[in-house]
């Protein structure tokens, strides 16, 4: 996974004529960057909210959130990749931000939001690609630019931003999964969080009834065959990893509803 600096997408702001913020529908404020925001609009561009895994959420809560983004006045569409739900208005949407063309297009966010699939759905299987498009970080040394649409450019390489907020939220998102260094204190302090909000999750997600933290770590491993050799104790650190694995991947229920005022 590699990072961008403040820096380097600073001058992505300015290459680009539109920014896509992408936000996990489940958790938009936690995964939108405020930072990000301000520097595009000091740059004077046109910032789309794009809030992806739509599928994941009940639909009363991604409308909640877009009508949330659109009275702090961001543009804001909510899409499914996986499932291309909502890809027309999303094209609709970009279609409005930029008018002018010929335009450029930079998808930018935090890890593990949907960034990629994104990219993958706006180039679509007859995107022609471009020149190359020097100095643009991300995973690959010359980031291309593929044409989406008539005199529309897409920047390939999805811009990959510092995780801002608390420490949950910078581990889960900012760090693989098998690189942590303590996944229990981490998944314990997410299955809280998760939790709080849906109190059946981990019930639906795996049968377990417990609400004790700890004990669901242990009852999925016994459950999955987990246990240290020596002690035969449930090897809870497994567990703790495929907790955070599942919950990236939307298999443990999640969602933060929006603000009552934005039903």
């Amino acid at each position: 996974m590699q990072l961008i600096g403040w820096r380097k997408l600073l001058e992505i702001i300015k290459r680009a004529d539109a920014i896509l913020e992408v936000v996990d529908a489940r958790d938009p404020l936690s995964t939108r960057s405020q930072r990000l925001e301000s520097m595009v609009k000091r740059e004077g561009k046109q910032l789309l909210v794009v809030i992806n895994k739509a599928d994941l959420v009940p639909l009363w809560v991604s409308r909640g959130w877009a009508h949330y983004f659109r009275s702090q006045g961001y543009k804001t569409v909510f899409v499914s990749t996986t499932h291309h739900y909502g890809t027309r208005k999303l094209r609709r949407a970009i279609r409005e931000a930029v008018p002018l063309r010929p335009a450029v297009l930079a998808v930018v966010g935090y890890p593990k939001v949907g960034k990629s699939s994104l990219i993958n759905v706006l180039k679509g299987k007859h995107s022609a690609q471009t020149s190359p498009y020097p100095g643009t970080p991300g995973y690959t040394k010359k980031a291309q630019l593929y044409k989406i649409g008539e005199d529309l450019y897409l920047i390939d390489t999805p811009g990959i931003i510092p995780v801002e907020g608390g420490e949950l939220e910078g581990v889960i998102r900012g760090r693989p999964i098998e690189s942590i260094d303590e996944p229990v204190n981490i998944a314990l302090k997410l299955i809280e969080r998760i939790m709080k909000h849906v109190p059946t999750a981990f019930n639906k997600a795996y049968g377990i009834t417990s609400k004790e933290p700890m004990q669901i770590l242990e009852e999925l491993a016994r459950r999955r065959g987990w246990f240290y050799k020596k002690s035969g104790e449930p090897l809870i650190e497994e567990a703790a990893r495929a907790i955070i694995r599942d919950f990236h991947n939307g298999k443990i229920p999640y969602y933060v509803p929006p603000p009552q005022n934005y039903p």
